[in-house]
């Protein structure tokens, strides 16, 4: 065969192989038997090896390929990858719906979906072809795991049809439950540790350094919603999940559109009882709100969207044995309990210790160490203890006691009055010292990759790391010493060291453990002040008039900074050069200091869209109208927000306005009502 005759047949073959696959994996009705596929593919290889001039990144040869990375690459979401709020019983999920009806009137549809039980990945396409992989990470910056999604055959390499310019495509790789007891009887036979779940076999599959091991195991893939799109819009959900099906995308066949909310509770109770009618785990039903315009009315809190909730089925419930109470000591020198079970496998996965929240918990639940005790997870997440097998008890139970000495520092162990979490009393306390420098430098704070649990243990085991600012002053001989550190690991921990002294000022804001500034606050502060300097300068009543920030939290805020043993572990940061400005408030812009809230439908805009215009002239976007907003932007279909800002009197902007604003300024609009 020669070249032209092999590129049309290698042309053929892609087309043909991109059809079955579709079929098989898409409707779940494939055409050809699957001896036949396999010589379909294996022509096309013999082709490629022939002319490998012919060989292109999307061919479905090339899902193996990438060598083996050393780590994965940071991602940053173009549209953060929210998690969703859980309802457990059916009055809570009435409930909510109740208030999405307060909030728009009666919505024009729900689709329901099944919560599959995997783990949730985001996949960019380019004019069809996927580009890049990764994981949800913290809902902002995820992972970079191409090489092994590329491995995934429900996974498309080039979309069918007419693709958007640009596409974030999310959805859940899992496996399926024969598979996954295959996968552990293999890993046992060959003398490894099986996986818990199926959720954590499609975790570790995916994260594998060698995308061949990924394309070992048996992954599948199902997609239930897009991020961010360039050249498509969208009406509703279910219009973007019967779009992503026609480019060849799977979605969950058992998905449906339903009209009321008496349909959504009947299909939650239908697959509450047929749980295990799929072969697949699902741990709940997720509910969503289907127009796109009303999604956007409702908007998101920090963390989820209020226009979808995840309805968690009902724990199931095992007995084990209580083998003891222990405790952990926090990094606020908190002291919890904590069950020692014998292993037992209850809702999916295998549970050998549980917290017990307090001493008042432990003698509510009538707990005794030896006890039989039926063990759930709460919500299908969270071990917890039930309470006694009172009837199985044999007389050789003891009770807990609280220990009266810290088990890290010896320090007495005190329960102030009116609370109830014990603490301990010691002012350099070790565990609470690893917890705040675990804390510190965590993928959310600092983000110094390398510096883990054991390693910081050993580093104030030595007496080379007693605070936050010590990690800055390591040196490559003291990393020498420890276990396992040769020169191409202390050279990655020194960098990533280095790189973190440029993280945003919201990260540091985290890291330093703020009580009562998570997250979210720590980067709205950082947005709203622009440096640690100001925030550190700044009164109790300067800080309670922020945004976001009352009385309590103003009070923490200035009575962590007063601190002298803070300051000091402040300056010595700054003096290792970990001293960051927010560069959105320190580069200015046209609408520097301006606070905006969007409502209705733009036109030449989405959410996203519209929002990023705002930030990128240093702007600010909320969800909510207050007298502190300046400019409601208005496009159809506002609703309530447009009422709220004309009550208060706040400038209203069309879209031919807002155009106006980040093009000329607030001087092209100023006075327009």
């Amino acid at each position: 065969m020669d070249r032209r005759s092999a590129e049309r047949r290698v042309r053929e073959l892609r087309e043909q192989i991109d059809l079955h696959s579709y079929r098989y994996h898409v409707l779940d009705d494939p055409l050809i038997a699957d001896a036949e596929y396999d010589e379909l593919v294996r022509e096309l290889i013999r082709l490629e090896e022939r002319f490998p001039e012919l060989v292109t990144p999307d061919s479905p040869t090339q899902r193996v390929g990438a060598p083996p990375s050393d780590l994965f690459a940071p991602v940053e979401h173009r549209s953060p990858m929210m998690s969703l709020d859980n309802c457990f019983s059916l009055e809570e999920l009435q409930a909510w719906g109740q208030r999405v009806q307060r909030a728009i009137g009666e919505p024009g549809g729900f689709v329901v979906e099944l919560k599959m039980d995997g783990t949730a990945v985001n996949l960019i396409y380019e004019d069809g072809v996927l580009v890049r992989g990764a994981t949800r990470g913290d809902g902002r910056v995820g992972e970079d795991i191409t090489a092994n999604l590329r491995t995934v055959r429900a996974v498309p390499l080039r979309l069918r049809g007419d693709p958007p310019e640009v596409l974030e495509a999310r959805g859940e790789v899992y496996m399926a439950l024969e598979d996954f007891e295959r996968v552990n009887r293999e890993l046992t036979e060959q003398g490894q540790r099986p996986f818990a779940n199926p959720r954590n076999a499609a975790a570790g599959s995916l994260r594998q350094k060698d995308p061949q091991v990924t394309a070992r195991r048996p992954l599948s893939l199902v997609c239930h919603g897009v991020g961010y799109v360039r050249g498509r819009r969208f009406a509703s959900h279910w219009e973007a999940l019967q779009a992503m099906r026609d480019w060849g995308l799977r979605i969950n066949p058992n998905n449906r559109r339903v009209s009321t909310l008496e349909e959504v509770y009947d299909y939650c109770r239908h697959w509450q009882e047929h749980r295990h009618d799929v072969p697949y785990e699902i741990d709940g039903v997720v509910v969503k709100v289907d127009p796109i315009a009303q999604q956007e009315e409702l908007g998101s809190t920090a963390k989820a969207p209020r226009w979808a909730i995840a309805y968690k089925f009902p724990p199931e419930e095992r007995t084990t044995r209580l083998n003891d109470i222990r405790v952990h000591v926090g990094r606020t020198g908190a002291v919890t309990p904590y069950a020692v079970l014998e292993p037992v496998f209850v809702g999916g996965v295998t549970v050998s210790t549980a917290t017990l929240h307090n001493e008042d918990e432990i003698a509510r639940k009538g707990l005794l160490i030896g006890d039989t005790v039926i063990v759930r997870r709460a919500g299908d997440v969270i071990p917890e203890v039930v309470g006694p097998v009172v009837d199985r008890r044999t007389g050789k139970e003891r009770p807990f006691e609280m220990p009266k000495r810290c088990p890290a520092c010896g320090a007495d162990v005190i329960r102030p009055e009116g609370e109830a979490v014990a603490r301990c009393t010691g002012l350099d306390c070790p565990s609470q010292r690893l917890e705040r420098i675990f804390h510190f430098a965590s993928r959310g704070a600092m983000d110094i990759e390398g510096l883990g649990y054991e390693t910081i243990k050993d580093l104030i085991e030595r007496g080379w790391v007693s605070d936050v600012a010590d990690i800055y002053y390591l040196t490559r001989e003291q990393l020498a010493e420890l276990e396992g550190f040769a020169d191409k690991r202390i050279d990655n921990l020194m960098r990533s060291i280095e790189a973190s002294k440029k993280r945003p000022l919201g990260n540091l804001l985290t890291g330093l453990g703020i009580p009562h500034v998570g997250d979210k606050l720590a980067r709205d502060l950082a947005a709203e002040v622009g440096s640690l300097h100001r925030l550190m300068t700044m009164s109790e009543d300067e800080l309670a008039a922020l945004e976001g920030v009352g009385p309590v939290i103003a009070a923490s805020v200035a009575r962590f900074f007063a601190q002298p043993r803070n300051r000091e572990i402040i300056d010595r940061l700054r003096a290792a050069g970990v001293d960051p400005i927010e560069q959105r408030q320190a580069a200015g812009g046209p609408l520097q200091g301006k606070t905006f809230v969007l409502t209705g439908s733009l036109d030449a805009f989405t959410r996203p869209e519209a929002t990023a215009a705002i930030e990128e002239r240093g702007g600010r976007v909320t969800s909510s109208v207050s007298r502190r907003t300046d400019y409601v932007v208005a496009g159809a279909d506002p609703g309530s927000k447009l009422d709220k800002a004309n009550e208060l009197g706040i400038t209203v902007l069309d879209e031919a306005a807002f155009k106006a604003l980040l093009d000329e300024g607030p001087a092209a609009v100023k006075g327009r009502q």
